[in-house]
Order: structure tokens, then sequence, then C-alpha cells
């Protein structure tokens, strides 16, 4: 065979398309950026059950329509496994950007704590809410096509782009330290979080992060290929043995408290008897497109969906800047590549994942794993969304990764989105405070929304106060506008309500 005839195999087209060469990538760092994002966010598989399905909704049943606890659980983690996946392969093959969608940490927090507040009263169900959130998908998507989301991305100053990229990593790495007990709310509630159990590390599955944590330090220092993913396999292995050895089991409550803070935190790390399952796919198209105006009144309705809009809207953006930041993929005003079939396909992703009945999927900041072990291409996000295929089948073999094996990957990739912070100027104060409350609100209150609106509301407040109104964009004005609402939504609903 020729030189000429092999540079047009399949393989050489499959560069062309994605673009790999082009941005400095290889196949093999797409296919380990793939896998190591799809570790990273596997969780959501186990985890997106345990907030949507134990839960009585008003019809007297768990999601998905049962009364049975265990099978409304199969049935929110196949879909969420399948619209994930779907989802993720859509971004790769219209965005070319390596990141990937799940359901939306927090949306669906936020939805369940919904259903319980309006259950007894109202009988609301999650259908209902399912509804709510289609519209809230159906809106965004409205707004890329008008040009108008993408025109607020624009919009954003640089400064604050970079600030958002920031807080995300040391949000990121947050999670990863409170996703393996490292850091826990104590048992007396003095403060917010704490060393550990008690203020001392104890128990074998805090070892297997640190342990996870310095080996891929130590790779990543060292250069070498594969480090996270590397990383993820070797604390899997450790934490195989050590429930092997000591049977520490999954954690278990009573009366509402844990009684075994030592044991693993989700999935316990061992061979499943049954390594295959046959999915039940029963939860998709489970929503009532307008149960939640006719139960919960207008006013309400329309104030939760506004609520789910901000959330995902601004999520979606700081997630995407802080991914294109990491991969090296922004332009000179931090602006990624297909901007607007990147908030294309999460806005679909967003209506998909409430017409599934498994909340809105939204872009996850997870992926920023994947990035830090090569990813740069789409690709790598077809191959997370293969996975997550896979894993409606393999689900059992996949939940023996504990989230104290796959929080390192968070913890270190942290660190290297935090080394942004060099490019804010910290002695320009009009710059600096909203940068400031922008990172640190992030990760202090759990939520990526919040640190983007207290930064915008900060950058127009003091911008008036200098007298530089004018060098305020048009649209800042009504992002400003929006997040004070937003901020304010409690009292606001109860004044329109009565």
């Amino acid at each position: 065979m020729s030189t000429e005839t092999s540079t047009r195999s399949p393989r050489s087209r499959l560069d062309t398309y994605f673009r790999i060469s082009e941005r400095g990538s290889s196949l093999a760092r797409e296919v380990r950026g793939g896998f190591v994002t799809f570790f990273t966010m596997i969780y959501i598989v186990v985890l997106n059950p345990i907030i949507l399905s134990g839960i009585r909704d008003g019809s007297g049943g768990f999601i998905g329509g049962t009364g049975d606890l265990t099978h409304s659980k199969l049935l929110v983690a196949a879909g969420t496994a399948l619209v994930a996946g779907v989802m993720s392969i859509l971004m790769g093959l219209v965005a070319n950007f390596p990141i990937a969608l799940a359901a939306g940490l927090g949306i669906n927090g936020l939805i369940a704590s919904a259903v319980v507040a309006h259950a007894a009263t109202e009988r609301i169900t999650f259908a209902d809410m399912m509804g709510l959130v289609v519209i809230e998908g159906v809106i965004i998507l409205v707004l890329v096509l008008t040009g108008f989301r993408t025109a607020v991305f624009h919009a954003i100053p640089r400064p604050l782009k970079v600030a958002i990229s920031v807080g995300i990593g040391l949000f990121i790495a947050y999670i990863g330290v409170i996703d393996a007990g490292f850091a826990r709310p104590p048992l007396n509630g003095t403060v917010p979080s704490e060393l550990g159990i008690g203020g001392s590390l104890d128990g074998w599955p805090t070892v297997v992060f640190v342990v996870g944590v310095l080996l891929m330090a130590v790779l990543v220092i060292r250069k070498v290929k594969g480090a996270i993913l590397i990383g993820i396999v070797v604390a899997t292995a450790l934490a195989m043995v050590f429930e092997a050895l000591f049977h520490i089991g999954p954690r278990v409550f009573e009366d509402g408290k844990l009684t075994n803070p030592e044991s693993w935190a989700l999935s316990v790390p061992q061979w499943p008897a049954h390594p295959t399952n046959t999915p039940d796919f029963g939860i998709l198209g489970q929503f009532s497109l307008l149960g939640s105006f006719e139960k919960l009144g207008v006013v309400t309705a329309v104030m939760f969906v506004f609520t789910l809009l901000l959330a995902d809207f601004f999520d979606t953006m700081g997630t995407i800047v802080a991914i294109g930041a990491e991969a090296g993929l922004l332009d000179e005003d931090g602006t990624p590549p297909r901007t607007e079939q990147i908030l294309v396909v999460d806005s679909i992703a967003a209506a998909a994942g409430g017409a599934a009945g498994i909340s809105s999927n939204t872009s996850y900041v997870e992926s920023a794993s994947g990035v830090g072990e090569g990813a740069r291409t789409g690709l790598a996000s077809i191959v997370t969304g293969v996975l997550f295929l896979l894993a409606t089948f393999l689900a059992p073999v996949f939940a023996i990764v504990p989230s104290e094996a796959a929080a390192p990957a968070l913890v270190i990739v942290g660190f290297l989105m935090m080394q942004q912070v060099t490019g804010i100027d910290w002695r320009d104060m009009e710059v600096a405070i909203p940068a400031f409350l922008t990172i640190v609100l992030m990760p202090f209150t759990y939520n990526i929304t919040v640190g983007m609106g207290a930064g915008f509301i900060a950058w127009v407040a003091i911008k008036i106060s200098r007298g530089h109104a004018r060098m305020i964009h048009p649209l800042l004005w009504i992002i400003a506008a929006a997040f004070v609402v937003f901020f304010a939504k409690a009292p606001i609903e109860s004044l329109l309500t009565g």
C-alpha cells in the first residue's frame, strides 16, 4: 500500500473531522480522556436514582409511576445512563467539544425538594415537575437559536470569564474532597465541614482517596501519559483489596443518621455476582407539560421555571469557559469554538432530560478531568457517551469504581484550573472584587450559578459607583437584574401570590 493511500485511511478522515492533530491531540489521548471523564461522571448513575427515587409524590408512588422503590431506582438509573450517552455523543458530533452531559446535580435536588414541599397539598408529581424542565429547555433553545444566549456569552467581560474558570476549578476540587469523605459536615453541626470524621481521618476509603491524590500528583508532575486514568484504576484496585480484606460495606442510615461513616460513600468496590443487566426504559416520556401550572398556579410555576432557566443558562456558560480554558481552546475574548453548537446541544439536553423523566441534562464540569488527561475534541465526548450506553447493560461492573477512587481526579484537575488565577489583575479593585466573589462563592455555596450571579451584580454595581456606567455592556444590565430576581425569588414569589 502506498503512503498516499495510507494517509487517506479512515483514521485520517477521523483526524480531519475532529481536528485532532490540529488541536495538538491524538487518538489515544481522546480515548483516554473519554474514559477518564466517564469514570468521574459514572457516580450520577448511582446518585440520581438516590436523589429522585426515594420520595413519594402526590400520587402516592415513587418516580416512574411505581410503588416499588427498587424498581423505581432501576428505572431512573437506566434512563440517566441512556440520556447521558445519547447527549454526550451528540455533543461530540455536532459541537466537537470535549464535554459530556448528564443529569444536573442541584437541579435534580431542587426538583425533589419541590415535590416534597407540594406533594401533600397540591398533589404534585414528578411528571408535573418534569414538564417544567421540558418547558425550561425549550425556552433556552429558543434563546440560543435567536442568538440571545450567544450574545450574552460574548457580553461577559474577560476577567469574569477567567474568574469563572478559576472558581469552577476550586469548586470541583471541593466536590472531590467532599465526595471522598476527606472533609464532611460534622456530626455536631458547629461548622459547615471539617476534616474527616470528628476532625480526624479515619477509614480505609479515605486511604484510597489520599493514595489516589498522591499517585496522580506524582504521575502528572512526571508527565506520565494516562496519569489520571492510571490513578483511578490503581485506586479502584486498592479499594477492591480493602473491601475484600475488611468487608467495609456501604453507608447505612438509621433514623436519618449515618451509623458507619468509615464506609464507602456510594458504591461498594467488589466484583458483582451478575455483571450484566437488562435495562428497563419505562421511565421515558413520563412528563406532564402543564400539570404544575394547574396544581401550583401560574406564578409559582413560572418562578420555578425561571430558577431552572438561570441555573441551566449560566452553569453551562461557566462550565464551557472552564473546559475551554483548561483545553487551551478559547480565543482572545475567552470564547470557545463552535459556541452556538455547544449551547444548542446543551439546550436540547435540558429538554430531553425532562422528557425522559430523569431531570434536566447539562454540561458536566467533571469533563475537565478528561481534558486534564489530554482530550481536546468531541471524540472524547463520544467515547464517554458510548460508555454511558454500555453502562445501561453493564451498570454493575461500572459501579465497582467508588467515588473515593474517582474523586482524586477532581482534586488534581481543580489544581490545574486554578493556575489560571494569574490571568486576573488583582491590583485593579474594580476587576478583583467581582472576580473574588465569583471564585469563592462557587464552592462556599456549592453552586456555580450563585458565584456567577454575585460576580455580575458586583461588576455592575462597582462600575456604577465609580462613574463608569458607560463601560457596562447593555446585556450585563439585564443579566444583573435577572440575578437580583434570582436571589430574591422567595420574597418576590410571596409578594406576588399574596
